[in-house]
């Protein structure tokens, strides 16, 4: 049943895709483009708002959220107060709903309803989340509810809280809401966090990560944050796409949270990634891409408007894709990272202790627009690859990986999708192509008869060669130009992972010792 404040609102459930797209451009919310895509954008909000999001500090889960600045509490009456006015301010609008499925595996399957003021917002929620048919609906039960209303604002001064944005999760009264930012990925995260919530007491770990697989089912994981490389690496035409950002990792295997891909697409190319490149066609979205006025062409290469244009797409549309996106445990994990000192090497295995210390780590670059206020790559420490959206305690997650890890075997490396040469401003990006060669050979075996040695400032084991890519790009040290301006970085990015980690008091002794020796 849907919540009783909001069965009496002018709904239009379930809409085509092609009514969707007919409704979102006579509304004005946006185009087709030359591909059939339709494009829009986001307003002053190209990227997430983290610091304007919101849990209901109630008895249920008083207890298990890890209260802080990523989860920061609201309380019921100030929830309740904001709901009110957005209820009346829902009143004699047009709305759009969906009914949806959150989980590929029915045995871990989430129901959601999407309720949006914006045609365009509805399309991106039917084609990332998993759509309600004839075959499943008899399980759409006590479903959480999204409320999407872009037009409405929160008074910062009479609410309590900072700003006019919000996204606020009740999970007693089942229900999100969303208000002030055009940003569609807010809907897609708030989901993700509500999985990330649930599943840990099914003993189900939630991964903020793609996965693929290859003919014989073999498959891998690519955990990382936004820009790091997740949908680009396991979007592989040699491997079968099992999902592009959020998975689960239970007793029976892995699955995927969505039915769609969210994909950045920042001087996306035709040649270096073929299957996005043609995933975006009708029924995809564009957000914040320009549209060449006289071909309707997008140019992907313009960043105007952000660095962090989008497409979404659902997950059929690319070739061979994994449906429904369920898979066996995996062989091999890869952390990605986008090292902005550029001293990281370029991949690296890990043992089971250093898995977990750089999983707990989290060490990445911010990359421009993926947030609010963020021009330029920042170092900065994200727990598991996902902490915006992790209500719980870390140690919850990392425990959960550790016991799948060991229990199936699975062999761990990390690769650096970031700089190379020298840090940002002075080094170049890693090649993409070095990159894919990489991860095919960790993937396929390529590099287990391999020698490896070990650099002194991390202790991260280096191949001494993979296939086809020269050996000088393998030792970061060997690509800068000045070795000493390359030990400084080092020593600097050391020391800041021994800074971060002291968060993890109860962490054990071996898993602090897996990181950078400590150095005087």
């Amino acid at each position: 049943m849907i919540d009783k404040h909001l069965s009496s609102l002018d709904v239009a459930w379930n809409l085509s895709v092609p009514r969707l797209v007919e409704q979102a451009i006579a509304r004005g919310e946006g185009q087709l483009t030359a591909t059939g895509a339709f494009a829009t954008t986001t307003g002053k909000f190209t990227g997430r708002s983290p610091k304007d999001k919101y849990i209901v500090d109630e008895p249920s889960v008083h207890s298990a959220i890890d209260w802080g600045p990523v989860n920061q509490p609201i309380s019921e009456s100030q929830f309740d107060q904001i709901y009110e006015r957005l209820l009346r301010y829902m009143k004699g609008r047009q709305w759009f709903g969906l009914n949806a499925f959150a989980g590929a595996d029915p045995a871990y399957r989430l129901p959601i309803r999407v309720l949006t003021e914006y045609a365009w917002h509805q399309l991106f929620a039917r084609q990332l989340l998993i759509n309600a048919t004839d075959d499943n609906l008899d399980s759409f039960r006590e479903p959480f509810t999204v409320v999407d209303a872009p037009g409405f604002y929160a008074d910062p001064e009479r609410d309590d809280i900072r700003s006019g944005t919000f996204i606020i999760i009740h999970f007693a009264k089942r229900l999100i809401l969303i208000g002030g930012t055009e940003y569609a990925g807010e809907i897609k995260k708030s989901v993700f966090s509500l999985m990330n919530y649930l599943l840990p007491d099914q003993n189900v770990l939630p991964m903020h990560c793609s996965a693929n697989m290859d003919s014989s089912g073999r498959t891998a994981l690519f955990f990382g944050l936004s820009g790091t490389g997740k949908t680009t690496l396991s979007t592989d035409p040699n491997r079968r796409l099992i999902g592009d950002d959020e998975h689960g990792w239970s007793d029976r295997g892995i699955f995927n949270m969505e039915g769609g891909c969210y994909a950045k697409c920042i001087n996306l190319s035709r040649e270096k990634e073929p299957q996005i490149y043609n995933a975006i066609r009708f029924g995809s979205v564009l957000e914040n891409v320009i549209i060449d006025r006289e071909t309707g062409v997008p140019v992907y290469d313009d960043s105007s408007l952000t660095e962090n244009t989008r497409a979404a797409y659902p997950i059929e549309y690319i070739e061979q894709a994994v449906i429904p996106g369920i898979g066996r445990h995996p062989e091999v994990i890869v952390f990605l990272t986008a090292d902005a000192f550029g001293v990281l090497p370029p991949i690296a295995r890990l043992s089971t202790d250093q898995a977990m210390y750089y999983f707990l780590s989290g060490y990445t670059s911010k990359l421009a627009g993926t947030e609010r206020g963020v021009t330029q790559p920042e170092a900065t420490f994200s727990t598991c690859f996902g902490a915006p959206f992790l209500p719980r305690p870390a140690q919850e997650y990392a425990q959960l990986l550790g016991e799948r890890i060991a229990q199936h075997g699975t062999q761990v490396y990390l690769v650096n999708t970031g700089w190379t040469g020298g840090p940002y401003g002075t080094g170049e990006r890693m090649k993409l192509a070095y990159t894919r060669a990489m991860v095919r050979a960790a993937i396929d075996g390529a590099l287990e008869d391999v020698p490896f040695e070990r650099e002194p400032y991390f202790h991260l084991s280096i191949p001494s060669h993979c296939p086809d890519v020269p050996s000088d790009v393998l030792n970061p040290k060997h690509t800068w130009s000045d070795p000493e301006a390359y030990e400084r970085k080092a020593r600097e990015l050391a020391a800041r992972f021994h800074d971060n980690f002291q968060r993890f008091s109860y962490v054990a002794e071996k898993i602090r010792k897996a990181g950078p020796p400590v150095r005087g």
